[in-house]
């Protein structure tokens, strides 16, 4: 083992103390406590997502004729395939959750505020990246509600002025589902995407590496507390326990729920109902309460509003005397998506 580390020492000359100088960057207090440390857990399942996806990819056939059939496989014949894709599948559902929860967290502390503006739509990127993996996911098994949700998104991306038609070529490859429509999903979400993610999550940590993490104080905490602790190891045991907790509620979720699978795809008969995933429940509600040029303008500029609201929190806290204006509009906000949610959970149609 000497020789080992010597033969190491001697390629790459850091010292363990020279190691420790350089990860262990001062880490907020705040940070202790679990809320605050929701960062992590998003880049933690994307992980397990890449890790699992890689799996399911080597069986998985992007094809209308051989998708279904080869999931069938994964499911019901591959050693453990089953306990691979619930995996994936419950750690893509966990995933949107937490990167919701983070930016909410963001949201209501105020930690988006100058000099952070550029993180917070960076975040948003993220976001919205994370929503079109979990669309693009969902599509892949060719189910018959898979199918007719693409089949549904593309014809709500047509009703878009201007850009709408090129959108829904670009998505199924031509102007309705063909045989050229799951491999274009399929790259979009096992190549695009995720290189997309990866290089915005990556520029994400450089931002926060260069400004640091935003500073908060609570009433609770008395004056001999100190102001940070250190990243290594302190803040790492942290994350490693978030990250086990995780991967036991990951297998838990996958034993007792396992992925199922619902009848193939027919594309001559329309399903009764048609629901997306959970996750756009609240547009797929949305849309039903307006036309749909009405709609999709309407919800285009609530996500315009959302990238530029550092700049609009700004204009509000400079022009007014309503400092926290932005917790009275987003508590009315996660309230809204909280009900639109449930009303298109509970509803059959």
């Amino acid at each position: 083992m000497p020789n080992v580390l010597n033969w190491v020492g001697e390629r790459l000359p850091v010292s363990g103390e020279q190691f420790r100088e350089l990860t262990n960057e001062p880490v907020p207090y705040h940070l202790k406590r679990w809320w605050f440390a929701l960062g992590g857990t998003p880049a933690y399942l994307f992980v397990v997502q890449i890790a699992t996806g890689i799996l399911l990819a080597f069986y998985y056939e992007a094809a209308p004729a051989t998708a279904y059939e080869s999931v069938r496989y994964i499911t019901h014949e591959a050693s453990f395939g089953w306990f691979i894709r619930s995996v994936h599948k419950w750690a893509a559902t966990l995933m949107i959750a937490a990167v919701i929860l983070h930016q909410m967290r963001v949201y209501f502390t105020g930690a988006y505020r100058k000099p952070r503006e550029i993180n917070w739509m960076v975040g948003m990127l993220l976001l919205i990246c994370t929503l079109m993996v979990g669309f693009t996911g969902y599509s892949l098994v060719y189910e018959q509600l898979s199918f007719w949700g693409a089949t549904v998104g593309a014809n709500i991306a047509d009703t878009v002025p201007v850009v709408g038609g090129f959108i829904k070529n670009m998505m199924l490859a031509g102007e309705t589902y063909n045989v050229r429509t799951l491999s274009r999903f399929f790259v979009l979400h096992a190549a695009v995407l995720p290189v997309a993610m990866v290089m915005l999550i990556a520029l994400h940590v450089m931002i926060i590496r260069l400004q640091g993490v935003t500073e908060f104080k609570f009433e609770d905490e008395g004056k001999g507390v100190p102001k940070t602790f250190n990243f290594f190891p302190d803040h790492l045991y942290t994350e490693l326990i978030m990250g086990l907790l995780l991967m036991i509620l990951l297998s838990a979720l996958a034993t007792i729920f396992p992925a199922a699978m619902g009848p193939p795809a027919d594309p001559l008969t329309t399903p009764e109902v048609i629901k997306p995933e959970w996750f756009f429940y609240v547009a797929f509600r949305w849309l039903k309460l307006f036309t749909g040029t009405a709609a999709v303008l309407s919800m285009g500029f609530i996500v315009f509003v959302m990238f530029g609201w550092p700049f609009i929190d700004s204009w509000i806290r400079r022009k007014t005397r309503f400092q926290e204006a932005s917790v009275w509009i987003g508590i009315f906000g996660v309230l809204a998506i909280i009900g639109l949610t449930v009303w298109e959970a509970v509803v059959r149609h």
